[in-house]
């Protein structure tokens, strides 16, 4: 990405992406994190050709996504973060029309159709319509049709959303096997942070549409420094905890204070007798959501201004 940049001026000039430039590695797993309206799903719009950035561009395994779109999409795959499967389809007959549109030879599209519905085990429900899948089936067929053409590059945007536990984590270990058997690289955005820290290389946290910060999940982690003290109190006394020289990093979100503490076993009594009285203790590791906090000061909005990927295309098409 070089400069990239997207301001819409149907919504008061609100800039979406600010003049973003990084490079992502053949074969990694890269996490772009941070809340709804931030410009993670803009991103993802502009590098897929289906939004024209403002300024700035951006190359996709070596093509230019302004002066060589058509190359581009025949180099990436894409798992929405809303079902756009056929529901009247087939899982296979959703496949094959995939195939279809995207040339695949028809000598080696049905071969191909296997192996992808093997490897998310979805071979053996390959005749039954969609809408008869539950959630997780669909992301499965979704994952299998977006590998289909054989991309170099693969957005998954938000993959396991309102799925289960147990189906997230099959979702985990598929995404895990074809990075192994496919060397495909992966760009993920996803509001879980625990998916983000098993699956990524590197993350990058983005707000505001700018890069804060971007490194590996170990590593961000470990530049937090110390361990978490969370306080769930009513009244803390916090000008006399400043005061502590071990206590790195204060905040308060919903009647719970976050502290960063240099030893925090050796010191959490002295910060009990200091604070006031406390209704719950817990002390811990940093997390990558403590991360999140760190740079951006609150937990991952609910709700934003830049919408989903299908709107906002949708809003795109109408104008244009």
């Amino acid at each position: 990405m070089k400069n990239l940049k997207k301001v819409f001026k149907d919504k008061k000039d609100v800039v979406a992406v600010d003049n973003l430039s990084f490079e992502i590695n053949e074969g990694e797993v890269f996490g772009l994190l941070g809340p709804n309206g931030a410009g993670k799903t803009t991103t993802l719009s502009m590098l897929a050709t289906l939004v024209k950035p403002t300024s700035g561009t951006a190359e996709i395994n070596g093509f230019d996504i302004l002066k060589q779109p058509h190359e581009v999409r025949k180099s990436i795959g894409i798992v929405f973060q809303n079902p756009s499967s056929d529901d009247l389809l087939t899982g296979y007959e959703n496949l094959e029309l995939h195939g279809l549109l995207y040339g695949v030879p028809k000598n080696i599209r049905e071969k191909r159709i296997k192996n992808v519905l093997e490897l998310v085990d979805m071979w053996g429900r390959k005749d039954d319509q969609v809408k008869k899948y539950s959630g997780g089936m669909r992301r499965r067929v979704e994952l299998a049709r977006g590998l289909l053409h054989d991309p170099k590059i693969l957005f998954l945007d938000e993959p396991t959303l309102g799925l289960d536990p147990q189906t997230r984590e099959h979702i985990w270990n598929y995404i895990e096997k074809l990075v192994k058997e496919k060397k495909v690289t992966i760009i993920l955005t996803t509001h879980y942070m625990d998916e983000a820290d098993r699956l990524c290389d590197r993350i990058a946290i983005i707000d505001f549409g700018k890069i804060v910060v971007l490194d590996t999940p170990e590593k961000l982690k470990r530049d937090l420094g110390g361990e978490i003290i969370r306080l769930k109190i009513k009244r803390p006394n916090l000008e006399e905890v400043k005061k502590l020289k071990y206590v790195e990093k204060i905040s308060m979100l919903n009647g719970v204070v976050s502290l960063t503490v240099k030893d925090a076993n050796k010191h959490l009594q002295e910060i009990l007798k200091v604070i006031g009285k406390v209704e719950s203790v817990e002390s811990r590791s940093p997390t990558l959501n403590d991360v999140f906090l760190h740079y951006t000061g609150r937990e991952f909005r609910e709700e934003g201004a830049e919408g989903g990927f299908w709107e906002r295309i949708a809003d795109y098409r109408a104008k244009t």
